[in-house]
């Protein structure tokens, strides 16, 4: 069912944790499954120098969040908006497709933390909030304050 790379992810997750002086965090929640994305980024020069996750959801979750931090680690912001879920997925050698929604996550997750860079820097973002009837997110997954 999981591909190896998608069990090793899960088992032995990377850059699990939170980043005390980080200067982007984003939240994502899927309201379908109950999974919940936080990740944090440490940016200098536009460049992600650490980046790290908490999730609370399925083992594909986890996996998707670990391998998402894995591509984005040492990565320009700009190449790190352009990650698709489909890269995590293919990175983690496929996904079932009632999990791909998990890898979907993984991509809103960066781009919420992006975009929270962007606006402490007083930047323009190009927000992925959702209020019900979200083209980005096909309706199931909404960004949750940074608060929680």
């Amino acid at each position: 069912m999981y591909s190896e790379k998608v069990m090793d992810h899960f088992s032995n997750p990377r850059n699990v944790g939170e980043i005390s002086d980080a200067n982007a965090v984003g939240t994502v929640g899927n309201a379908k499954c109950g999974d919940i994305m936080k990740m944090y980024m440490k940016i200098e020069n536009d460049i992600i120098v650490d980046v790290k996750f908490k999730t609370f959801g399925c083992g594909a979750a986890i996996a998707t969040s670990s391998m998402a931090t894995e591509l984005v680690k040492g990565k320009t912001v700009d190449e790190a908006l352009a990650l698709s879920n489909k890269t995590v997925v293919d990175a983690l050698d496929g996904l079932p497709a009632v999990k791909l929604h998990c890898s979907v996550l993984a991509e809103e997750a960066i781009k919420a933390a992006i975009d929270d860079y962007k606006q402490r820097r007083g930047e323009k973002t190009e927000s992925h909030e959702c209020h019900g009837d979200c083209p980005h997110c096909a309706h199931a997954h909404h960004h949750l304050p940074q608060n929680e």
